[in-house]
């Protein structure tokens, strides 16, 4: 076993300082073929592609900041977090939880086909683009905070969720282009928002009792992940955002 893991009956630990990402996810995979449950990683610093590629599901814990592609094809394994993520994470997963004490980057949840994501604090630009549902499979995405422009952008399935516990008293979100070429799933934003922010795909409406119901579950996982209380965030109104066409472009393929 390589000097920098620590490993007990219960969790392996591994101290990532100086380790490349080629080497850090080396050990992660070994210790998991080996049966570990849970592992922790501490001091990581940007290494890339961390919970990718794993034989079977196990609970990452991660001190620092990982890098792009976190949990990237990710297939059913959780990832706590504790501290910010950088972009792409939970790219094209499939299954699982990713769970953010922080912020995280750009393109959030690409192409998610499953699984969830919590962020406790504000993503970057096209969070949630062209999240897709599969089988019986639906895509979360649940963000504390707020969001930048393309929010939701070919977004084809699955739930995204802005709640901007950030923002304050007459404020809303400042994202423009939310929902361009929307064409499947369902946003919530928690508050107004402005027809000039939306792309012209997306059709607004009040929530409904399921989306009320929804909201409820989502906002509750939420609040259990980082001590919010749930009640109170529901207070607040929230607006729904929904696909006006199920294929928007679809005539410029047609002959």
């Amino acid at each position: 076993m390589a000097k920098n893991i620590k490993k007990t009956s219960l969790v392996a630990r591994i101290d990532a300082n100086d380790l490349s990402h080629r080497r850090l996810n080396a050990q992660v995979k070994e210790l998991v073929a080996n049966g570990t449950r849970k592992i922790e990683l501490r001091s990581v610093y940007g290494q890339r592609y961390i919970g990718t590629d794993l034989n079977r599901p196990v609970e990452i814990e991660i001190f620092g900041v990982p890098g792009n592609d976190l949990g990237a094809f990710m297939d059913g394994s959780k990832i706590i977090v504790r501290g910010n993520a950088q972009d792409g994470c939970g790219n094209t997963m499939n299954d699982g939880e990713i769970i953010v004490h922080g912020h995280a980057g750009d393109i959030i949840g690409l192409s998610a086909r499953g699984g969830k994501i919590f962020v406790r604090d504000d993503v970057g630009y096209r969070a949630g683009i062209h999240m897709k549902e599969y089988q019986d499979k639906k895509p979360i995405l649940v963000v504390g905070g707020s969001a930048q422009d393309f929010l939701g952008e070919y977004m084809a399935g699955g739930v995204l969720v802005i709640l901007g516990l950030n923002l304050g008293k007459g404020e809303h979100l400042k994202a423009n282009f939310i929902g361009t070429g929307m064409h499947g799933g369902v946003i919530y934003l928690r508050g107004d928002v402005q027809d000039y922010q939306l792309g012209r795909e997306v059709g607004v409406a009040e929530p409904e009792a399921n989306d009320c119901y929804v909201l409820r579950e989502l906002v509750g996982e939420f609040a259990t992940h980082f001590g919010y209380d749930a009640e109170e965030i529901l207070e607040c109104k929230f607006t729904k955002l929904f696909p006006r066409w199920l294929r928007p472009y679809g005539r410029l393929y047609a002959y």
